[in-house]
């Protein structure tokens, strides 16, 4: 992996938080030049103020083409080019599929969807250009076997891993074989995506085991130097789908059962649309600290 980044430049779309703004410091650390997206304005500039001058800031929400391409060209206009395109902007949607409000199904499908099918137009389009350049995409483990009462986030993210696929076959047969479309599927992770996440389950959003963040940016930035089309991350994504793969029905049925049985254990909790519709102030971390927060639980002391 490169220490050396000067001259790369990388857009991330989703670095008030979580994976993006951990990917964000360390390729700023390495010397690349980072163009960061948010719709949480003071974080970001927070975040480029710590990081300096190589770091810009761009209020932006990626289910909005104007924003995009503000994020867009803030990217062309202070460095020329953009080698880097990451849609690390998401957001979960938790509960029974009937309890769920319609409106907070459409608000998650922009943003997860939507917005990163846009984001990939605005970079392909410049990456055709100079004939060169990659795109990750976030994915997940509920891309690979599908998740009950996650169901709608799972439709959400079974759409970013075929647009990644097909747009990836699709520079092939045009003949760019330096463009890429690459994809991280990471299991549940130690992130705000839990507390910023639409919660309609009646119970805390969480789950068991959790991986920690940071071996998920390893693999976001270890596309930027070795590209591939599909990276699972960790023992437990990778033998998810390999179970899902050979025994389908098994696999899915024992992961349901258990999904029910994690949401069920967990402590009451009201309905809330989370950061859905409007940021929330807190999670503002790579990590969220789920881990000790569930083992602060009686019923986790013996996990």
């Amino acid at each position: 992996m490169s220490s050396n980044r000067e001259g790369l430049t990388v857009v991330i779309a989703g670095a008030s938080s979580g994976f993006g703004k951990e990917t964000a410091k360390q390729l700023a650390e390495e010397g690349a030049n980072v163009v960061i997206g948010a719709r949480r304005t003071r974080l970001i500039e927070e975040l480029a103020d710590q990081l300096g001058a190589s770091v810009i800031p761009v209020t932006m929400d990626i289910s909005k083409e104007a924003d995009v391409k503000k994020l867009y060209d803030t990217a062309l206009d202070n460095f020329g080019k953009i080698d880097v395109w990451i849609n690390m902007a998401g957001i979960g949607l938790i509960g029974n599929y009937t309890e769920i409000p319609v409106e907070d199904m459409k608000r998650m499908l922009d943003i997860n969807v939507l917005g990163t099918m846009i984001g990939s137009q605005y970079a392909l389009k410049h990456f055709r250009q100079q004939k060169k350049g990659t795109i990750i995409n976030l994915g997940s483990v509920a891309a690979q076997v599908p998740f009950p009462y996650y169901t709608a986030y799972s439709a959400s993210k079974y759409a970013v891993s075929s647009l990644s696929y097909a747009l990836q076959r699709e520079m092939e047969v045009d003949g760019y074989e330096d463009i890429h479309v690459c994809t991280v599927h990471p299991w549940a992770t130690d992130t705000p995506w839990f507390d910023h996440s639409a919660n309609y389950s009646g119970h805390r959003a969480q789950m068991k085991p959790m991986d920690k963040p940071e071996s998920v940016v390893k693999a976001i930035i270890g596309l930027i130097d070795e590209p591939e089309e599909s990276v699972e991350v960790g023992i437990k994504t990778k033998g998810t789908g390999i179970s899902e793969s050979l025994l389908p029905g098994l696999t899915e049925k024992f992961n349901a059962n258990y999904v029910k049985s994690v949401i069920e254990d967990a402590p009451e909790a009201p309905y809330t649309s989370g950061s859905l519709h409007e940021p929330m102030e807190s999670g503002t971390e790579t990590s969220a600290g789920m881990k000790t927060r569930m083992k602060a639980d009686k019923k986790y002391n013996n996990d």
